[in-house]
């Protein structure tokens, strides 16, 4: 297998890698700041129905504005990515063999070998790619011709990286 693909000097393009990883790696915020929104408003509700002389609603009030914070932290993460990542648009480009995927952008160029991947996600327009537990970098689909892209699937869900569908 042998895969190549550019990548234009998009500038929409860097704040869409970088909200396809953040997804993956603020998660957990959104999950945390749920559920202090519900333990805090549970608070409320119980401190105001059994109150007896100690105010309690300001503690539980901080904590679900907390949790409406937290919730709210990925998507203002994401929107300043995208905000700013207008002036990293450089053309790059992607080599994909069997033994490794080589990314190359602008002047810089790095790689990742298949046996390091631990495994790969799909995430709409992208193939998320996991070293360990921490996603490296991002595969775009989009880019790929159709052949290419089906033949880059059969080869991640043959190394047991990307389920089949």
């Amino acid at each position: 297998m042998h895969i190549r693909f550019d990548v234009p000097a998009d500038p929409a393009y860097p704040g869409r890698v970088a909200a396809a990883l953040g997804s993956v790696r603020l998660r957990r915020y959104r999950i945390i700041g749920a559920v202090l929104a519900v333990v805090g408003v549970i608070g409320v509700v119980a401190s105001r129905a059994f109150a007896s002389g100690v105010r309690v609603s300001p503690l539980w009030m901080a904590i679900a504005l907390a949790g409406v914070l937290s919730m709210a932290y990925p998507s203002w993460v994401r929107w300043r990515a995208r905000r700013r990542s207008g002036r990293y648009a450089v053309e790059g480009g992607y080599d994909i063999t069997d033994d490794n995927i080589m990314m190359r952008s602008g002047s810089e160029s790095g790689g990742i070998a298949w046996d390091g991947v631990a495994q790969v996600r799909d995430s709409g327009e992208f193939w998320i790619v996991y070293v360990g537990r921490m996603p490296a970098t991002v595969i775009p689909r989009r880019l790929m011709s159709a052949e290419d892209a089906e033949t880059l699937r059969a080869f991640m869900t043959e190394r047991g990286l990307l389920p089949p569908r």
